[in-house]
């Protein structure tokens, strides 16, 4: 059983967020997911617009359910929630997001911590090769599961 890891914005919930969050319920092994959800005011730092954080936290929700776990949701008004001061077995993040993860080991660290394993999940890739993002299908090139759209 380990206490799991994973954040972020999640709008819209696409194939590779899902992959994220499989792959954090998969490694509970029937212990705790933690799921970090940025706050509205960060996630006013996309270059898209965001959906407000009800309606994120709601459809994080309902699609963790459906894999049989029923985690912890946090608002993050930082990029590091309680990371850096609570212990962790696993920190499930993307590419994206690998640097953070290495900053909040660095933090932990420094305060005397030990460090949380990070578990990288790579992109998944969209029908042209490209990585599936929220930019992209805020942009309407693909939609959340990476089918690109055509343009009249």
């Amino acid at each position: 059983m380990a206490r799991v890891a994973v954040g972020g914005t999640f709008d819209p919930l696409h194939d590779g967020h899902k992959a994220l969050l499989e792959k954090a319920c998969e490694l509970t092994d029937g212990g705790e997911l933690l799921i970090g959800l940025a706050s509205d005011e960060m996630a006013k730092n996309k270059p898209h617009t965001v959906i407000n954080y009800r309606s994120r936290y709601d459809n994080v929700m309902r699609f963790i359910n459906t894999q049989g776990i029923y985690p912890v949701i946090v608002r993050l008004d930082d990029p590091y929630g309680p990371t850096v001061y609570d212990d962790f077995d696993f920190l499930v993040v993307s590419p994206e997001t690998f640097p953070v993860a290495l900053k909040i080991n660095r933090l932990r660290r420094e305060k005397g911590l030990r460090e949380i394993e990070i578990v990288l999940v790579d992109y998944v890739l969209a029908e042209d090769g490209l990585p599936i993002s929220s930019t992209r299908i805020k942009r309407g090139e693909i939609d959340e599961h990476g089918k690109v759209l055509k343009h009249a």
